[in-house]
Formats: C-alpha cells, sequence, structure tokens
C-alpha cells in the first residue's frame, strides 16, 4: 500500500502510547479519518456510515500501537489500520472508500498474517481481537457495488510491500524509515490549540 509519512505520524505516534495526550491524538486521528473517508462515500450514505467509522477506526487505534509493540516500524503499523479498514470497507460493499482493489486484499492480509493471526484478524472479521466489548455501530450495506466495483479511490499495484511517501513526494519500498531525532509532540494532529 502507498502511504504518506512526515513529522507528524511520527509525533501521533510517540502520542499513542503516552497516557492522557494519547486519548486526545488518538480522538482527532479518528475524527480526520472518518472526515477523509466519508468525503469518499456518496453523500446519501456520508451520515449512515458516520457512528460506524468513528468506532471502527477507534479501534484500529488499539491495533496500530499493537503493532508498534511487536516491533513493526510506523508505517507498517499504520498500514495493518488502513488494510483493516479496507477489509471493513469491502465487507459493506463501500468499494468507493477503498484505497486497494478488492483483488489486491488477499495479498495484503498475508504480508501481515503473522500479526492478524495473533489477534484473530480475517478479511471477514477485520477486528478480530479489537473489537470493542459493545461492538461497532451497524452501518447500512451497498453489496451490489462489489459486482460492478471500480475502486474509484484505489491504487493498485502496491500489494508487495508497504510504500512510503515523504514530504517531498519521493517513494521509496519498505516501512523501515529512520525516525527524525527532533519530533514535537505539537506535532501530533490534535495537539495544538486551531486543530
Amino acid at each position: 500500500m502507498k502511504l504518506r509519512q512526515n513529522v507528524r505520524h511520527f509525533a501521533a505516534k510517540q502520542a499513542l502510547t503516552m497516557p492522557v495526550v494519547g486519548a486526545v491524538v488518538s480522538g482527532k486521528l479518528v475524527s480526520l479519518h472518518t472526515g477523509i473517508f466519508l468525503k469518499k462515500a456518496p453523500d446519501d450514505h456520508r451520515e449512515e456510515r458516520r457512528a460506524h467509522l468513528d468506532a471502527f477506526f477507534d479501534a484500529t487505534m488499539d491495533s496500530y500501537v499493537a503493532g508498534l509493540e511487536a516491533g513493526l516500524p510506523e508505517a507498517e503499523a499504520r498500514e495493518i489500520t488502513h488494510i483493516q479498514a479496507n477489509f471493513d470497507f469491502f465487507n459493506h460493499g463501500w468499494t468507493e472508500m477503498m484505497e486497494i482493489p478488492g483483488d489486491e486484499l488477499e495479498a495484503h492480509y498475508r504480508r501481515y498474517e503473522e500479526f492478524f493471526k495473533t489477534y484473530d484478524i480475517t478479511i471477514d472479521d477485520p477486528l478480530g481481537a479489537f473489537t470493542p466489548e459493545d461492538g461497532i455501530p451497524a452501518a447500512p450495506k451497498t453489496l451490489e457495488k462489489r459486482e460492478t466495483a471500480e475502486y474509484e479511490n484505489a491504487i493498485a499495484g502496491f500489494a508487495d510491500d508497504v510504500y512510503v511517501e515523504d514530504g517531498d513526494g519521493d517513494l521509496r519500498k519498505g516501512g523501515d524509515v529512520e525516525e527524525p531525532a527532533d519530533v514535537d509532540l505539537s506535532d501530533a494532529p490534535g495537539m495544538r490549540g486551531h486543530e
């Protein structure tokens, strides 16, 4: 999968593993991701998906931290959460929100199969052990879209590894990018007064 990575991602990484600050940053990241993906949804389906996405993305913050704790580089831990989201979108028929085409889901699963099996994550159960005790709010499915999916927001051809695009637009294969030494927590989403 192709991901962007800049100092804000490393600041978020640090913040999410800290008490109190982590909750603030997590809430902001959930809100940002819900907003980004709802913009890809048809207008008449956005609000009915909001509560589901908020809860889903909140749960993926735990899988992100678990990935970091397992020793994965930041980009790979974050990619896991995006793959989980794409499993969920596919299961709902929300193909217009997918970042990868449906025929690449299995390849992405296989790359992180050990992690996914550890937490009972499958394509059909994208949260596995990270599913909240009270579940995730339901949202209407559009499964018919899977039959004629165009995956208009998906980028194909990046299933073999994580590809990281830096702030200069340079793309490199592999997620093991050296973390900047001077990461400032105030760069994390939600940590500045105007955000």
